[in-house]
C-alpha cells in the first residue's frame, strides 16, 4: 500500500520562509514523478512542482525563484523549500506520487495525473 505522509506546514509571515517534506513508503517502482500541489479556499487544486526519479524538476511560474523541490532517496523523501512566502501562496499543500510520465515536463504538474496523495498540511502565509 502506497503511502505519502506530509510535514512542515504553518503559519509564518510574509517574506518567510517553510520547508514540508513528503515521506513516500509502499511504492516499488524505481520510476516515480512526485509533485507538490496546493488548493486554495474556492480555488482549484494546481500544480507547484515535481521532480522525478533522474532528478529533473520542473516549478509553476508563480513560484519559480521562490520554492525549490528537492529529495533524499536514503529516506524516500521529497522536500519543497519555500522561500520569500507571499500571502497568495496560503493553501493545504499536497504532495502525491505516480509513474515518471506522470510529470508532464516542462510544465508544471497536473493534478489528474496522479493517483496516490498525502492528506495534505496547511500553509498559512499573513501580510
Amino acid at each position: 500500500q502506497v503511502k505519502l505522509l506530509e510535514s512542515g506546514g504553518g503559519s509564518v509571515q510574509a517574506g518567510g520562509s517553510l520547508r514540508l517534506s513528503c515521506t513516500v513508503s509502499g511504492y516499488t517502482y524505481s520510476s516515480y514523478c512526485m509533485g507538490w500541489f496546493r488548493q486554495a479556499p474556492g480555488k482549484e487544486r494546481e500544480g507547484v512542482a515535481a521532480i522525478d526519479s533522474e532528478g529533473t524538476t520542473s516549478y509553476a511560474d508563480s513560484v519559480k525563484g521562490r520554492f525549490t523541490i528537492s529529495q533524499d532517496n536514503a529516506k524516500n523523501t521529497r522536500y519543497l523549500q519555500m522561500n520569500s512566502l507571499k500571502p497568495e501562496d496560503t493553501a493545504v499543500y499536497y504532495c502525491a506520487q505516480d509513474p515518471a510520465d506522470a510529470c508532464g515536463y516542462p510544465s508544471a504538474p497536473d493534478p489528474a495525473e496522479f493517483g496516490y496523495w498525502g492528506q495534505g498540511t496547511q500553509v498559512t502565509v499573513s501580510s
